[in-house]
């Protein structure tokens, strides 16, 4: 038995449907995460991956299922208490506030560990100030870890694609977060820029411990970085397992170039 099958389970989904009207978008899906781990995500376009994401985060509520993080449930739950039990997400295309600064994204995503009160802000009193100190000094150790220091004060809209995505990965380290789902982090960027982001999901995993959930297409990064591989096909589970085993599976290989749904192995 592996080590990392050793590992404490982070977070369980156990037998998930999610449908819209009549489409049936997710099937009988039972995914386990477990603490420390690099898990990712894959399968072609339209498998399902990113609303596995959604479902996780609070934004799709499934049909059927369970979601368990923490002893918590957290299917019926709005999205801002799922943040607040410390699951954090980056998206596709950054969504970040770009009239703001960069440094003002990142305290954007520490709102779940702000703990001040309406009157306390008001007067600005000494724990207000205590608070602002504490969040900007964790805000500005997250800029440095990810090599955006020289931008903080810069709006978000002057940034640079590949910086804005980096910006994105920030915000969600910036919620300290527990478990950390990234939504294909490296779409669109050129080799540097996901040579940068691939070290600094090692950095995470080796450093942290974050246990992650990771959407991707790049299948050479995935086989590099990922302790294990986890294949959807058109909303079912097809396969899992280590990276070079499940790349090499006949009815991976087949689900990817558009093979029937359930190709015999």
């Amino acid at each position: 038995m592996a080590e990392q099958d050793l590992a404490p389970i982070a977070l369980t989904l156990d037998h998930l449907f999610l449908e819209f009207g009549g489409l049936s978008v997710l099937q009988n899906l039972s995914l386990t995460l477990r603490a420390g781990e690099l898990l990712a995500l894959i399968g072609p376009n339209g498998a399902g991956k990113t609303s596995v994401l959604n479902c996780i985060c609070g934004i799709y509520r499934p049909s059927r299922g369970s979601i368990r993080f923490a002893e918590q449930q957290l299917v019926g739950r709005l999205p801002h208490h799922i943040a607040q039990l410390g699951i954090a997400r980056t998206f596709q295309h950054g969504e970040m506030f770009q009239g703001m600064t960069v440094l003002e994204n990142l305290l954007v995503g520490r709102h779940a560990r702000i703990r001040t009160g309406v009157f306390g802000e008001a007067l600005f009193s000494r724990a207000v100030r205590a608070q602002e100190i504490l969040h900007r000094r964790r805000v500005e150790e997250i800029l440095d870890f990810v090599e955006l220091s020289a931008f903080r004060h810069r709006p978000m809209a002057s940034l640079s694609f590949a910086q804005q995505k980096l910006a994105g990965f920030a915000r969600a380290l910036a919620l300290e977060p527990k478990v950390l789902l990234l939504d294909e982090p490296s779409a669109g960027l050129n080799r540097d820029a996901r040579e940068d982001l691939a070290r600094f999901i090692l950095r995470i995993k080796h450093e942290t411990g974050i246990p992650m959930i990771w959407v991707e297409h790049d299948m050479q990064m995935v086989a590099d970085l990922s302790d294990r591989l986890y294949v959807l096909n058109h909303g079912e589970y097809l396969t899992d397992g280590a990276p070079k085993e499940v790349l090499s599976d006949p009815k991976v290989i087949a689900a990817y170039l558009g093979g029937a749904k359930h190709e015999a192995a």
